[in-house]
């Protein structure tokens, strides 16, 4: 093996030991793809005199759903029941309901770390505890919703660390010994898609898109009259994968790096597409997010690397990225 592999060896063992250890309450991204903010068409009647007057933004009660994407996982402050659930206090959900000047009793946050599909729909067992059903707190007087999952069904995070574990097996193997193997090669993107023909990221993402589908129905059915919006992941990764080096060096692949970006702009697309099947909105945060991934420089980034500032969780969005979500949202809302 030549010596310069060993420093690869190291960061991808690194790299898969830290997506095992500390990402296993949460996918998120749980991923992305590239656009501006959804909203509803506006419906302007042809031979129309006069412009129809805006209907006001929808307030309270606003209820927040959503996986560790939407919870803030490990930011401070970290606030509510089950504390298994990594629920901030200055998450985008709380920063919103602050920028619609909403009291207390007017916003209720029950997104939590882990979440996937079912966990809307039935309790959620967490390290200490349990969190309940998080469409339960929803009731006819709601009038805002917000709803980031999927990411988890999809199982981003487990595709995240098996590209890792793929490039390191490769490596030990030598087959990507030279600088040329090393562009060509895709391990991941073999596992996941070679072979039968089949995409297994792909099939998992259509399966998490007939239970949302299901779920906005449910919601629906719940809160009448809510304005539901459907919010996006932010960006992981750039669209040019050489930008990572510094960050992940070799630990997985460049080839493997576009194919996660690939991956995440299908999960954000089917996101998209269930949102407006369900008459909801959808809020893209992958455009917003650009140049702001997790191989941007510290001040810049919106999610953390695989080794991310102390105390934060790798691959996750920072404050500053719940921040920026919050002002994509609110534009959202507001119109």
């Amino acid at each position: 093996m030549p010596r310069t592999a060993r420093p690869t060896i190291a960061l991808t063992v690194a790299l898969a030991a830290v997506l095992l250890a500390g990402c296993t309450d949460d996918a998120g991204s749980d991923g992305q793809g590239n656009g501006v903010v959804g909203a509803t068409p506006a419906r302007a009647q042809a031979g129309a005199t006069s412009s129809p007057t805006p209907a006001p933004p929808p307030t309270g009660p606003y209820v927040a759903l959503g996986d560790s994407y939407t919870a803030g996982m490990k930011i401070p402050p970290q606030v509510g029941e089950p504390g298994g659930c990594y629920r901030s206090g200055a998450n985008y959900p709380a920063l919103v309901a602050k920028g619609l000047s909403l009291a207390a009793g007017q916003f209720r946050d029950v997104s939590c770390s882990g979440a996937r599909t079912p966990d809307l729909t039935g309790p959620q067992k967490v390290s200490d505890g349990t969190n309940p059903a998080q469409l339960d707190a929803l009731t006819a007087d709601t009038r805002l919703v917000t709803l980031g999952i999927g990411g988890n069904d999809a199982g981003f995070m487990e595709v995240v660390t098996e590209c890792a574990k793929a490039n390191l097996v490769d490596i030990l193997k030598g087959v990507i010994a030279d600088s040329a193997d090393r562009i060509s090669n895709s391990p991941c993107r073999d596992h996941y898609a070679g072979g039968n023909g089949t995409d297994e990221v792909q099939r998992k993402v259509d399966a998490a898109g007939d239970r949302l589908g299901q779920v906005l129905q449910d919601v629906r059915k719940r809160s009448p009259k809510a304005k539901v919006y459907v919010i996006g992941y932010p960006g992981l990764l750039p669209a040019d994968p050489a930008v990572c080096l510094p960050v992940l060096g070799d630990a997985v692949a460049a080839s493997d790096l576009s194919f996660l970006v690939e991956k995440e702009q299908q999960l954000n697309g089917m996101l998209k597409k269930r949102a407006e099947a369900a008459g909801a909105v959808f809020v893209d945060l992958a455009g917003p997010s650009a140049g702001h991934d997790m191989c941007a420089g510290e001040d810049k980034r919106w999610v953390e690397p695989p080794f991310p500032a102390q105390g934060l969780a790798p691959i996750h969005p920072n404050a500053k990225g719940q921040e920026a979500a919050s002002g994509v949202v609110l534009k959202a809302i507001k119109g």
